[in-house]
């Protein structure tokens, strides 16, 4: 059974191994810290949300046979809008990706220390982090090979490394069942806890997972009848990064000290009371979730660019690999010499918080057109369940812009 399990698993796997990356880890990190379990409501209304979309994501990919840059391209026919959402799509994706990256590729390197030390190397003014040329090197030989079925078992194997470190980290700690339950189930809004709940519905939701798995699925499944598989694979590998989400905050709530400021100190601040061995599970958690990102972002950066430019190719083309190589690059270089590139993070993350609703609601007009999908558009359900979906995104997209230009 177990075998038949993992054979199904797949494309969905690599959606849940983007979207639990270090920015994730952090955040869940301080709604546990500040919170408690008072806002595993967020988590566990982010999770529904996330199944909804990818469903439809992987439906519309295993049908056309297209990735979602590709199926916008060819429907929206107006040249000005066209243009306006093509530009917006790679500035929040493309931009949006290389800049985050260096921010994936550290949290990598926040595991390894917690475990092994740092390992620096001075060249006069400069600093050089050792760790993340390790790092950069294990995702590029990873995406180099360019084979989808490896790299897809890479990744699952990652994932569930990743799940059971975390996982086992939030058991050790003993937490009340009845607490956590209540946490999920009773939406709380504690003081000053509005904008973490923005986070964890914004680093869930996340755009690129919406080009990425209907990229993905097409890769895996050629067949209409393959849907029932892409749908329970999306449904068990979603669950499966929300309990880990969900682990983090109960393992962070378990700290009675307020100075946290990441899951490294997380780690610290756990081995006192649990053992050293909770400290190596968290922080080999932390690397699995740093190195996951790290390949996922510029593979999703490849394939959007790939769609929007028109370019033809498999993941061994020749332009797939240059966009992936250059986000992959700018990550290890900003990382390892410590370079924060502020002013494009910000540009990115109000690129980001545009294109969530503007895709969102792309996503539900293309799951209703007949002549993409046939038979499998959306129902009125999914419909519902969708336009829900948008409202949410349209008020996270604008208290997401006006966080970065300080307006709250």
């Amino acid at each position: 059974m177990i075998k038949k399990w993992f054979q199904n698993i797949g494309p969905g796997t690599l959606v849940a191994a983007a979207f639990i990356g270090p920015g994730t880890v952090t955040l869940c990190t301080l709604a546990g810290v500040n919170f408690g379990f008072n806002l595993l409501w967020a988590m566990l209304l982010s999770i529904i949300a996330t199944i909804i979309l990818q469903e439809m994501a992987a439906r519309l990919g295993i049908i056309s046979q297209k990735g979602l840059s590709e199926v916008i391209r060819e429907e929206i026919k107006i040249p000005f809008l066209k243009q306006f959402i093509t530009i917006l799509i790679l500035s929040a994706i493309v931009v949006g990706n290389a800049s985050y990256e260096a921010g994936n590729i550290s949290g990598g390197i926040l595991g390894l220390e917690t475990i092994f030390g740092e390992f620096k190397y001075n060249f006069g003014n400069f600093s050089v982090n050792f760790m993340s040329i390790v790092i950069g090197v294990i995702a590029f030989l990873l995406l180099y090979i360019g084979n989808y079925k490896f790299l897809e078992k890479a990744l699952i194997t990652l994932v569930l490394l990743m799940s059971f470190s975390f996982i086992i980290t939030a058991i050790v700690t003993q937490p009340n069942v009845l607490a956590i339950l209540k946490g999920m189930f009773v939406p709380k809004f504690p003081e000053k806890s509005l904008l973490t709940i923005i986070g964890l519905i914004g680093t869930t939701v996340v755009p690129y997972n919406l080009f990425l798995h209907a990229s993905l699925v097409k890769e895996r499944w050629k067949k209409k009848e393959d849907i029932s598989l892409a749908k329970k694979d999306t449904i068990i590998s979603i669950v499966l990064g929300g309990l880990v989400s969900m682990a983090i905050i109960i393992s962070a709530a378990a700290i009675p000290s307020k100075d946290i400021l990441n899951v490294a100190d997380l780690a610290k601040g756990l081995a006192p009371l649990y053992g050293e061995f909770a400290k190596y599970f968290l922080a080999l958690g932390l690397f699995a979730a740093g190195i996951t990102s790290a390949i996922t972002a510029p593979l999703a950066a490849a394939y959007v660019a790939q769609g929007c430019l028109g370019f033809k190719g498999n993941m061994q083309s020749k332009w797939f690999r240059m966009v992936w190589i250059i986000i992959l690059f700018l990550g290890v270089l900003f990382s390892s010499i410590g370079i924060k590139p502020i002013e494009i993070i910000k540009f990115a993350q109000v690129a980001n918080g545009m294109l969530l609703p503007i895709i969102a609601g792309v996503l539900l007009w293309i799951m209703n057109k007949k002549n993409v999908l046939g038979s499998f558009v959306n129902t009125k359900t999914q419909n519902i369940l969708g336009y829900i979906i948008l409202a949410i995104s349209i008020f996270l997209g604008l208290k997401g812009i006006l966080k970065v230009f300080n307006l709250m």
